[in-house]
């Protein structure tokens, strides 16, 4: 699976749905069964409570127990209102390793404005879930 215009699209409608007049964010994701969930990320005065933009969609995905294939993570900076690609943060290539290291990512290009999809295990070179047996749980394989 890779991540694909559509997928970017949905993350960017969903940003500007949520935050019309500008600066905001917000994550697409694909599922194994090829169902897009879309979020936002949940700001709060106490940074501490606040949650990336991927989550709401990785959980909706996870709560469904369909196999996360795709993520796009989205946002637009102050006044300018061109969307820029964001590559996974750490927590949420956690997250999205779960399902294994061949879950694709949108990561940005020099221009940030232009992206690629890459897979899960080029984003996240020395992941420590490799050093376990393939039946540890890791990738999940549902249920």
């Amino acid at each position: 699976m890779t991540v694909d215009q559509e997928l970017v699209d949905a993350a960017i409608a969903q940003a500007r749905r949520r935050y019309p007049s500008g600066e905001g964010g917000a994550a697409a994701v694909r599922t194994a069964s090829g169902v897009v969930f879309t979020s936002v990320g949940f700001d709060n005065i106490n940074p501490g409570a606040m949650l990336c933009h991927e989550t709401g969609a990785i959980l909706q995905a996870y709560a469904r127990d369909d196999a996360v294939t795709a993520s796009v993570c989205v946002t637009r900076l102050g006044t300018d209102v061109t969307p820029i690609i964001l590559p996974p943060c750490g927590i949420c290539r956690e997250r999205l390793a779960l399902w294994g290291p061949d879950v694709a990512v949108a990561v940005p290009a020099e221009d940030p404005t232009v992206w690629q999809s890459r897979p899960l295990s080029q984003v996240h070179l020395s992941y420590w879930g490799r050093q376990f047996p393939q039946d540890s749980g890791w990738p999940r394989t549902g249920g």
